[in-house]
């Protein structure tokens, strides 16, 4: 299965204008959750920002700070990566450059491990849910209004029927929502 999951705000942007996301820092009990969510993948499709946002996990001993920071760490490290660049020439740590499009990339990760895979960045994510790719979008929802910035979701050309699958709310106030696609018999 592959899954779009992000932070995002409540009038759904994961960036504010200026591409920030300060906001989305998580509670020690959200990144717990976080920690296993992301312990189910068996790789991780993202593109160039994403990468580099989530390089340090990688590559920073100060993000191993304490035990379930070093935890996230191995867990993020373990995980295959293709990254979607048109500006790297290389890409470090457990990543590799895609060389195929967005339909082959996913069907190629999917192939490769008996786990989720996951799709992360606004961009790329756009690309893979205009090619009918992604089966699950996942939320974690934080109670701040940005009005503007990077968009969670791309626009649609046709209804995508969603059936919402979990709630949780944290301690934070934060929500997480998670939704599967439904999709005809024929699919």
């Amino acid at each position: 299965m592959l899954i779009y999951s992000m932070s995002v705000s409540v009038d759904g942007f994961i960036a504010d204008r200026e591409g920030a996301f300060g906001w989305t820092a998580p509670s020690e009990e959200l990144f717990r959750f976080h920690l296993a969510r992301v312990s189910e993948l068996g790789g991780y499709l993202c593109g160039r920002r994403l990468y580099e946002t989530m390089l340090p996990w990688e590559t920073d001993p100060s993000m191993r700070s304490d035990e379930l920071r070093a935890a996230f760490a191995d867990v993020w490290s373990a995980i295959p990566k293709v990254v979607f660049s048109h500006t790297l020439d290389s890409v470090v740590g457990n990543a590799r450059l895609a060389e195929s499009p967005v339909a082959e990339e996913v069907a190629s990760a999917l192939q490769a491990t008996d786990r989720d895979v996951s799709i992360g960045g606004a961009g790329l994510a756009a690309a893979a849910i205009a090619l009918d790719l992604v089966d699950e979008l996942r939320m974690v929802r934080y109670p701040v209004l940005v009005g503007g910035g990077t968009p969670f979701l791309p626009p649609v050309t046709e209804h995508l029927p969603l059936a919402l699958t979990e709630t949780r709310t944290f301690g934070s106030r934060v929500v997480y929502e998670c939704y599967r696609r439904v999709r005809a018999e024929s699919d």
